[in-house]
């Protein structure tokens, strides 16, 4: 999502972040009922068409997006939705995939009103590495013409009873609604969001032996000053890795000779 919509879907987030905040234990319903507006929305391009529509007036997509809310849905929820169709949109799909956010966004502040946000989002990373050694389970996750029961069957039989409840939650959304994505990309989705949401960045590390505590720090420290950010470090330790050291950050792509040079270009602002 790029210009006007991701400055639409700012605009939004910015007005439904102090009702997430202030929904303390109902924001979990907030989230699932979004969820059921993004399957609505998903199922049918009139409705994405009408609601995204530049030429219809802001009252008549509100009345809309009222009409088509089941009856008995959280007030909050219609009119995050009637702030939604409010907006300008670039694609139709895009006002879906706001939802999404938005939806993903209200799951995860349920599990930091326990105080399991870091948890979850450190969990959801840990799925995905459960899944690294058997490529036919992620592509059965991933798979629409495998029923979407039967992949989230397959899923609970992986997890067995590990996980937060907004982990199992997650991933079971991420294999039974992957809307034309992969399971692990989604999960990892999920995980930036969670590290957003935390104010931090998330970075994928992969070297071929395990690092020190200290060398740990010390790339922490590096990708913190580089990002200005700071930074959640998921280590994958792969000893097949013959490029040393690979860092990863959103679509960025870094490896150690890039690392080397931004050590040293913060050695000379320190000193």
């Amino acid at each position: 999502m790029r210009g006007t919509s991701l400055r639409s879907l700012t605009a939004v987030r910015d007005r439904f972040t102090p009702v997430l905040a202030s929904a303390g234990s109902d924001v979990a319903v907030l989230g699932e009922q979004l969820f059921s507006v993004l399957d609505a929305l998903d199922s049918s391009a009139s409705l994405r068409r009408s609601l995204s529509d530049p030429a219809r007036v802001c009252a008549d997509k509100a009345a809309l997006a009222r009409n088509v809310i089941p009856n008995g849905f959280d007030p909050r929820v219609i009119e995050v939705i009637e702030w939604l169709a409010a907006q300008r949109w670039v694609l139709d799909t895009d006002i879906a995939d706001a939802v999404e956010r938005l939806a993903v966004e209200a799951t995860l502040k349920s599990a930091d009103v326990r105080g399991q946000l870091a948890v979850v989002e450190r969990e959801l990373f840990t799925f995905v590495r459960a899944l690294i050694d058997s490529s036919e389970a992620r592509a059965v996750l991933s798979d629409p013409a495998v029923n979407a029961e039967a992949r989230v069957r397959l899923l609970s039989a992986i997890l067995g009873d590990r996980g937060d409840v907004v982990s199992r939650q997650l991933a079971a959304r991420a294999t039974r609604s992957p809307r034309g994505r992969r399971f692990s990309a989604i999960l990892g989705w999920y995980g930036d969001v969670a590290a957003e949401l935390r104010d931090r960045i998330v970075a994928l590390v992969t070297t071929g032996s395990a690092f020190s505590t200290t060398q740990l720090e010390r790339l922490e420290s590096v990708l913190a000053s580089a990002y200005g950010r700071k930074v959640h470090m998921n280590v994958n330790v792969d000893p097949s890795f013959l490029g040393g050291l690979r860092v990863q950050v959103g679509p960025e792509v870094m490896d150690a000779t890039v690392l080397t040079r931004l050590v040293d270009a913060q050695r000379r602002l320190a000193g």
